[in-house]
């Protein structure tokens, strides 16, 4: 099985109500406290309440800022890459800061270096982009997906120095990932902003806009700061896993069924080992499936590498622009390919080091291989001074005892 969340916008998306959703949907707030207490900043405070939007209950939180210091889109990132924070929080959060910087530089005709920010440039921007991110992670959640999202009327600045809606940078980011807007309603007239860039380029970043078939077993609902007589300023997040397997005429899951993916390829005889490996990661956080490369002999008898990436076809152009960007190259080849996958699933297991997730293959319903997740061998070493190696022979073998035999 594995474990989505299905966001969807009936009236509107901001960081706040993605987050109330995951707080409403069980997120403890004491656990998001001490998640972004990882980050080195202070001067704001998450409040939580439960109320109701057009008679929609569901949780509005408030990141209420003591200070409103405001900091460069640098300052914000460098925050938090050298936090302590777990490294998938940690990627997916920076990736979502890097797209929103871009957008913004975009609108504005500056360089991102060089971007003064505004009502994005204080701490409550880190809380809420980071709190969602880890937010996901403790709810368990493996992909995200999500409906088209709602933008308002369009309407030109309310003041002098204002901007229209949607917020110029809100259409960049939609822009920039290609992604569905729904159609204009009457009951959004003089409501204003709906989805915020915040909101935006956290969707954009982290979702594929679709729904796939999956079993609901949580929904979460995050409120907005407004309330409107027509239509709930309301955000939901459904939590499932997806369905069992297809099976065949004999009843046996049919793991068999192959899925289309993208392969990308660039060979490159002048990219170092120190942007290769940087680009292989800025691809996984981004999305991609698989990344590798591969020494090759190249003409003029010149060393050179294969950088290989398999992607979801609706990343391919990320995925493009992140290679032509990181790399040395000048062009890419790309084709579709079939990927076949067997069913596993993550369950946490006891053993005498303490609590372990391993993933576990399945073939025909049968488990054939449990393996340790690395992340949790390496803390547990590192908390316990055990090597490595030992910590995950221990692991590997209490799983094979509690799982496969």
């Amino acid at each position: 099985m594995t474990k989505i969340a299905y966001i969807q916008p009936i009236g509107g998306a901001s960081g706040d109500m993605l987050l109330g959703a995951l707080v409403d949907a069980g997120l403890p707030l004491e656990l998001l406290r001490r998640e972004l207490a990882k980050l080195p900043v202070d001067g704001y405070a998450l409040a939580a309440a439960e109320e109701t939007r057009c008679e929609i209950r569901g949780t509005h939180l408030k990141v209420h800022l003591e200070d409103r210091t405001r900091y460069s889109p640098a300052v914000l990132l460098r925050t938090v890459e050298t936090s302590p924070l777990n490294p998938v929080v940690k990627e997916q959060a920076s990736e979502v800061l890097r797209t929103l910087w871009k957008a913004e530089a975009r609108v504005h005709g500056e360089r991102e270096e060089a971007l003064e920010l505004e009502e994005l440039g204080s701490v409550d921007t880190l809380v809420d982009v980071v709190g969602f991110c880890a937010g996901l992670r403790e709810l368990g959640v493996d992909e995200v997906y999500a409906a088209p999202l709602v933008l308002g009327e369009p309407s030109p600045p309310r003041r002098v120095g204002g901007y229209s809606n949607p917020a110029p940078a809100t259409l960049e980011l939609i822009a920039a990932s290609g992604a569905p807007v729904a159609a204009d309603s009457p009951a959004h007239a003089g409501a204003g902003e709906l989805t915020t860039p915040t909101g935006a380029a956290l969707i954009t970043t982290l979702s594929e806009f679709r729904r796939p078939a999956f079993s609901v077993q949580k929904v979460g609902v995050g409120l907005g700061t407004k309330d409107p007589p027509g239509f709930p300023n309301a955000l939901r997040v459904w939590l499932g896993e997806t369905a069992d397997a297809p099976t065949s005429e004999e009843g046996k899951p049919d793991i068999f069924q192959p899925a289309s993916v993208l392969l990308l390829e660039t060979n490159l005889d002048d990219a170092p080992g120190l942007v290769l490996g940087y680009a292989q990661e800025r691809l996984f956080a981004l999305g991609a499936l698989d990344v590798w490369h591969t020494p090759v002999q190249m003409k003029k008898n010149r060393p050179g590498a294969v950088l290989s990436a398999l992607v979801p076809p609706h990343l391919e152009q990320a995925a493009v622009e992140l290679i032509l960007r990181e790399t040395p190259t000048l062009g890419i080849r790309s084709r579709l390919v079939d990927r076949y996958v067997a069913h596993r699933h993550s369950v946490t297991i006891e053993t005498e080091l303490g609590p372990v997730s391993v993933k576990v293959k399945r073939l025909e319903g049968v488990p054939v291989s449990a393996a340790p997740e690395p992340d949790d061998c390496r803390r547990i070493a590192i908390e316990t001074g055990l090597p490595f190696q030992e910590v995950y022979q221990r692991v590997a073998e209490a799983a094979r005892q509690q799982i496969l035999d």
